[in-house]
């Protein structure tokens, strides 16, 4: 079988299925493997593309699997991310006591009174502002949600999905404050080697079951039949297999399967975007550049939506000491400003927004830029019946699966993409086979789990 794409979903599926004793071949277009949840190397330290982290609690299935293939190197972390508010610095995890001393007094008791009436409030609402104004409450909404929204979608509030974009931001920022609050995500997992260890170890796994991984590979057509599927390369070669599993984009694989979708789903194939993003890397000199894991900027006064530090995600003895890296993240549109920045540019953006914040300078030797024209599905108002039409005919094609976050346009995180593996393996059968129903089953278990 086929296996289009070396990402964490892709790689899980692929091990999966070469340990139930199928042929795999993976393919990617990248020069490595695990996609947007790979670590690489930057002056001796394993550094993430963005900010990455598992939550506390797992499936049970997922947390074995990681156990099993990360062992003792799979750390539970506390969280020690602050988000700026009001020119103030406050942490996720915090009281009531704590709004009082680190806000403006009546900000404070504002924020205070919403999530006291948090209980009275009706839930759900017709678009991300009012969704999550109901959930928070107006105060924290527009202090901390509304702009956060924006600047990661360049979209006001009430252009926005309430399920879906409240999704992502939620997990960024759990805003609930009482007399001694604990917040459900104050800890979390993390692989003591950098977040890529998990693809980099499924990788290894697949491979000793017997799969091969061809990087470097661009996909040109994919052609589905009854029962097998062909997939055609850039440089020439023609693929045959039983079934595909594909992680691609899903508007790409509309464009790329031969024959398409029938012209509506096609032009709402067009209507699907995604939201760009230019990570910032710096390696500051001096040590550990602050005790924080992670800071979240909401206000539009700087393009950084989050700056983390790597290292404090995490305890190794490896990670050197006389120097540390940062990234910054700046969500954008391939071509604008942001994108079209280059590397002293960016970095000045960086250090000006932790001087403008009250955060210590930063000693930077070495800049590196990494560009990703699709990091997060756009989820505008709407976007659910555009890609209706397009699953729809996703699911007309047997012999071809579509599924993690680019396959199904949803955002899953890196437990819900290996939840969405093991399902499709385990629809695997005898002889090829591939239990349709088996699968729509598991996909709507998963995707039970992001509401």
């Amino acid at each position: 079988m086929l296996v289009l794409g070396a990402g964490t979903a892709g790689l899980a599926a692929a091990a999966r299925a070469a340990h139930r004793g199928r042929s795999v071949l993976v393919l990617d277009h990248a020069e490595h493997v695990g996609g947007l949840a790979a670590s690489f190397d930057l002056a001796g330290m394993s550094v993430d593309y963005g900010s990455h982290r598992l939550p506390e609690r797992l499936a049970p299935d997922v947390e074995s699997d990681l156990e099993e293939l990360l062992g003792g190197d799979l750390q539970t972390r506390r969280r020690t991310a602050r988000v700026r508010v009001a020119d103030r610095w406050v942490p996720l995890e915090r009281s009531t006591s704590d709004l009082r001393r680190l806000l403006p007094h009546p900000m404070a008791t504002a924020m205070a009174w919403d999530t006291g009436r948090s209980g009275l409030r009706r839930r759900g609402g017709a678009d991300y502002a009012a969704a999550m104004k109901a959930r928070v409450g107006r105060r924290i909404y527009d202090a901390v949600y509304e702009p956060y929204a924006r600047k990661l979608w360049d979209q006001p509030g009430n252009r926005l999905d309430a399920d879906a974009a409240g999704r992502i931001v939620s997990a960024d920022i759990t805003w609930r404050s009482g007399r001694r609050y604990r917040a459900a995500g104050s800890e979390f997992r993390y692989p003591r080697q950098g977040f890529g260890q998990i693809p980099t170890v499924l990788a290894e796994t697949a491979v000793a079951a017997g799969a091969t991984i061809r990087l470097g590979t661009e996909i040109d057509a994919i052609e589905p039949a009854f029962g097998s599927v062909i997939v055609r390369t850039l440089d020439g070669a023609s693929l045959t297999g039983r079934h595909a599993f594909s992680t691609l984009p899903l508007p790409r694989l509309a464009r790329s399967t031969r024959p398409g979708p029938p012209l509506g789903a096609i032009e709402t194939a067009t209507r699907l975007r995604f939201r760009a993003m230019v990570l910032v890397f710096l390696v500051h000199e001096g040590g550990r550049w602050s005790p924080f894991d992670c800071h979240h900027f909401p206000a539009d006064d700087t393009p950084v939506l989050r700056l983390s530090e790597p290292a404090n995600y995490r305890d190794n003895s490896d990670d050197p000491t006389g120097h540390t890296v940062l990234c910054a993240e700046m969500p954008c549109a391939v071509g604008d400003e942001i994108w079209s920045a280059n590397d002293v540019e960016l970095a000045e953006l960086v250090e000006e927004a932790a001087a403008r914040t009250d955060l210590p300078d930063i000693k930077v030797a070495e800049v590196q830029v990494h560009r990703s024209a699709m990091y997060y599905p756009s989820y505008t108002l709407g976007y659910d019946r555009d890609l209706k039409g397009l699953d729809s005919w996703l699911r007309g094609i047997p012999s071809v699966t579509s599924f993690g976050r680019f396959g199904l346009f949803f955002h899953d995180n890196t437990h819900h993409a290996l939840l969405l593996a093991r399902e499709a393996g385990n629809a695997l059968g005898p002889e090829g086979t591939f239990d349709h129903l088996a699968w729509e089953r598991g996909r709507e278990r998963v995707e039970a789990l992001l509401d």
